[in-house]
């Protein structure tokens, strides 16, 4: 996902088990595969893509889209409320997510903040749980923001926790494979109740990361047809709104 704001650029119930994991292999990027004609596009948006057009993204196809709404403990996308209350008026099922910094400030206080700049949730059907993006550090080189892999665990279930005690669900989890196996050791702690929302700009999902079975979202590539990065939900809309609702 994007950086917005550097120079550099970015109680849940998982979505049931019976929905199958996304096989799309031998497809253009750009577009969704045939195979997956009927599964719900969506996007995800940063200031990066400032005012958007909610009602051409939804005549192009979004179905459901996430918003960068927090980063840290200090940054707010400038651009959160027209995104999130635009798509929601357009009809579009949307949820905030927070950009995890894990090197900055704990958990606890990471996800306070993202409560108290829109990270929250309704049952409502159209608000979708709130969803930490924790992957690369975009600022640094330095190899999983010098955080050991038991710290890395403990910070994201110091999030989760505090995102549980306000809302009463656990957040989505967005990371690739490669950073999740190094960064927490392909830790399982978090596969049996929080929803995986996988990044890999290629024609298949690919292997999973450690301690899940199957994916709810897949963040296909980052350009496309709607604004921002390209995303499938796995599962019908109906699913996709009974997750919303939890």
């Amino acid at each position: 996902m994007a950086r917005d704001h550097q120079p550099s650029r970015r109680r849940t119930r998982v979505i049931a088990a019976s929905v199958a994991t996304l096989t799309l292999g031998g497809t253009a990027l750009a577009e969704i595969p045939v195979s997956a004609a009927g599964k719900p596009r969506g996007h995800d948006v940063s200031s990066h893509q400032k005012n958007v057009n909610w009602q051409k993204a939804k005549s192009k196809g979004a179905r459901f889209v996430y918003v960068k709404a927090t980063e840290s403990h200090t940054y707010r996308n400038p651009y959160f409320k027209q995104q999130y209350n635009g798509s929601r008026t357009a009809g579009i099922v949307r949820g905030a997510y927070h950009f995890a910094m894990p090197n900055k400030s704990s958990g606890k206080k990471q996800a306070a903040y993202f409560m108290n700049h829109g990270g929250r949730w309704r049952a409502d059907g159209w608000t979708l749980p709130p969803a930490l993006d924790i992957e690369h550090n975009p600022y640094s080189s330095r190899k999983c923001y010098g955080v050991s892999k038991s710290g890395m665990v403990n910070w994201i279930k110091s999030f989760s926790n505090e995102v549980k005690r306000q809302t009463g669900r656990r957040p989505v989890i967005y990371t690739t494979t490669k950073w999740w196996n190094n960064c927490t050791g392909g830790s399982r702690a978090f596969g049996a109740n929080h929803a995986l929302w996988l990044a890999r700009w290629s024609s298949t999902s690919g292997t999973l990361p450690k301690g899940w079975s199957y994916l709810t979202i897949w963040q296909y590539d980052n350009s496309g047809r709607l604004p921002g990065d390209q995303n499938l939900f796995n599962g019908s809309m109906n699913q996709l709104k009974r997750f919303a609702r939890g």
